[in-house]
């Protein structure tokens, strides 16, 4: 199904509806088809699981940018954004096929949660008691939610209409004790792509019990097209002084430093693959959280700014959150072939993730900063904008 978007419905702001028209040519418009099917299962009891249709909605906005998602995971499957000449390519990994989502893969375009990031051996504590929570089979720490986290989660799937473009809303409900996570907590998750060529992604949660909610966007870009080799030369700049050191797993030590005279100096523009090799790690690259300048704020802030020399693509990140994870594809190993027959090696892509820093709920000293902590009554909300344009 495609529809444009009436300018009365434009006119009058976000509502979410469902109409079908004549296909057009142009955006504003939206598409939704269905992308493959999750095939039925056993859930740890023995209970059987339907196999489950899942949609693929595609988002174009009036400049001819091109967003595909699908309601497993709220995964974005493809982005496709001009560069300086006017030609178009995709600029995220991924798949063709849903076979390939259901395999496992290192969270391509999902949104992570109930808690994005790690948290220090799998254990944190809450008015008292104890929680323990899932994590990878060969992994010490949580990572991004659990074993079976956000990004492997059907959720529901709307069509969202706008001022400024086309758009799909996404819910779902976690239930209190999934993954070990105290609390039902239900979450909604938008996308947009506008007029003025921003992503924007919108996050709101909220529970029945005292938990933890840490949601992020989980892309991997390279500004060149997602087929076109490592990113080591796309320049970024972090507004940011600061960052938060880890240990040998990436579990903070609790302490926050300057960024100045080390390798994850990014205040002014620097290629990624400058000091890579001094960042160390194992595999090498970087993969770290830095203290955002501006702290968490209101509206979205602008947080980083990446350019690809040869096709001048720029990606601008704005978020209302106080902390931006950046990660150079130091674990892809060429495992992963992905669309187009495009094969995944090490460094083909960066990810700019604005959330609350790592391992948060076990680190006091931070609630100030970057408190993850969850009431009943109480509202999650988060704001993440990706702007793309061209170097001038």
């Amino acid at each position: 199904m495609r529809c444009t978007l009436p300018a009365l419905l434009i006119a009058l702001g976000f509502t979410t509806m469902a109409f079908s028209q004549q296909p057009a040519k142009t955006g504003p418009a939206f598409e939704q088809e269905p992308y493959g099917k999750i095939p039925s299962s056993k859930d740890k009891s023995g209970k059987s699981i339907p196999a489950a249709t899942v949609t693929q909605y595609t988002l174009i906005n009036k400049n001819g940018l091109v967003l595909k998602c699908i309601d497993y995971g709220t995964i974005i499957t493809e982005l496709h954004v001009p560069d300086k000449s006017g030609k178009m390519a995709d600029i995220v990994l991924g798949f063709d096929k849903l076979e390939d989502y259901l395999k496992g893969h290192p969270y391509f375009g999902a949104n992570v949660g109930r808690c994005a990031n790690r948290i220090g051996n799998a254990k944190f504590t809450l008015d008292g008691k104890e929680y323990t929570v899932t994590k990878p089979d060969n992994g010490q720490h949580t990572l991004h939610g659990g074993k079976t986290g956000f990004d492997k989660k059907l959720w529901h799937g709307e069509q969202l209409f706008g001022i400024t473009g086309p758009g799909v809303k996404f819910t779902y409900v976690s239930p209190d004790g999934e993954e070990g996570y105290p609390g039902r907590l239900t979450v909604a998750v938008s996308y947009a792509l506008t007029d003025n060529n921003e992503l924007v992604i919108d996050f709101r949660a909220t529970t029945d019990k005292t938990t933890i909610c840490n949601l992020a966007h989980h892309s991997y870009f390279n500004l060149a097209g997602q087929k076109s080799g490592t990113i080591l030369d796309e320049e970024a700049e972090f507004v940011a002084k600061n960052y938060t050191p880890g240990d040998d797993t990436l579990i903070p030590t609790g302490k926050i430093e300057p960024v100045a005279g080390t390798p994850f100096d990014f205040t002014k523009p620097k290629a990624m693959g400058k000091d890579l090799e001094k960042a160390g790690g194992k595999p090498v690259g970087f993969d770290l959280n830095y203290v955002l300048d501006k702290g968490s704020t209101y509206r979205p802030e602008l947080a980083a700014r990446v350019t690809d020399p040869k096709s001048g693509r720029v990606l601008e990140v704005y978020t209302t959150e106080p902390g931006l994870q950046f990660y150079t594809g130091n674990f892809l190993d060429g495992s992963n072939v992905g669309k187009g027959g495009a094969v995944y090696k090490q460094y083909s892509a960066f990810c700019l993730e604005p959330q609350k820093f790592p391992d948060s709920v076990n680190k006091p000293e931070w609630k100030e900063k970057s408190n993850p902590i969850l009431k009943p009554g109480e509202s999650y909300k988060q704001t993440t904008v990706y702007k793309f344009g061209v170097a001038k």
